[in-house]
């Protein structure tokens, strides 16, 4: 698991002083994997019992073990590889090694036990995901409902109870629409899962589950051009997910 994740996790329970902590440690990764509690403490103009309260409640022992894990995760990849070519085929072959090994029983309980199923795309290509996960699961008898758009949204929310599920996708979790309607969601009790960059977001800590995904920008040309984005990861986590259904099925199946 990666300190992302964690962090959505374990969101709720931060306060103000813990958010400006983890602010800090967000915008200083590498900074962070050098420095020792007292320096951290004093960046934050708190105490270093603060940070290791703050380390607590994302479940680590202390301060160590926090910066013990921000050295093991692999720095970001290099933009401006001069090879693109070999940058995109070592980014392709790392989404799959981390996509395949992600858990998706708990996603796949909930579409498997749900009375129906809808789905939310906060953009153009997070809608064409959605068109994606409809036609995958729909060989599995798994019939997947669009939401249009706010009025659609709130009519479905106040027909629906928490034998429903609903499956956002959101590159960045932070969209008005979606942290709106995730509030909504987890006041009422009702499932979601959300598909999402793995970053620290709104959207994956008011979900039931979290499906992550591993993007890259890459730069073809030079400063002026707009970085290539590559969406590969999104797809193929729902090609793998839709695998792993068929899986999750199989094994459900088998116990007695």
């Amino acid at each position: 698991m990666r300190l992302e994740e964690i962090i959505n996790e374990n969101r709720q329970a931060l306060n103000p002083t813990d958010t400006a902590i983890l602010k800090y440690i967000l915008n200083n990764r590498e900074q962070i994997r050098r420095i020792s509690i007292h320096e951290l403490a004093k960046k934050c103009c708190v105490s270093s019992t603060t940070i290791v309260r703050f380390a607590q409640k994302l479940g680590f022992d202390g301060f160590s073990e926090l910066k013990a894990m921000l050295k093991r995760e692999d720095p970001a990849a290099d933009i401006h590889s001069h090879d693109i070519l070999a940058a995109l085929e070592k980014f392709y072959s790392g989404t799959w090694s981390n996509l395949i090994k992600l858990n998706y029983d708990g996603a796949s309980r909930l579409v498997h036990e749900a009375n129906r199923i809808f789905a939310f795309a906060s953009g153009y290509v997070q809608s064409n995901m959605v068109q994606e996960l409809k036609r995958l699961f729909f060989y599995d008898n798994v019939f997947i409902y669009d939401i249009g758009g706010r009025d659609e949204f709130y009519s479905i929310l106040e027909a629906s109870n928490k034998d429903d599920l609903f499956i956002f996708v959101s590159l960045s979790g932070e969209s008005h629409w979606v942290k709106e309607f995730s509030l909504q969601l987890q006041l009422k009790g009702i499932p979601l899962i959300s598909i999402t960059d793995l970053r620290e977001n709104t959207l994956a800590s008011r979900s039931t589950e979290n499906l992550y995904v591993f993007s890259e920008q890459f730069q073809l040309n030079d400063e002026r051009h707009v970085p290539f984005k590559s969406m590969l990861s999104y797809f193929l986590l729902l090609e793998i997910w839709s695998v792993k259904y068929k899986m999750y099925l199989k094994r459900e199946a088998e116990t007695p």
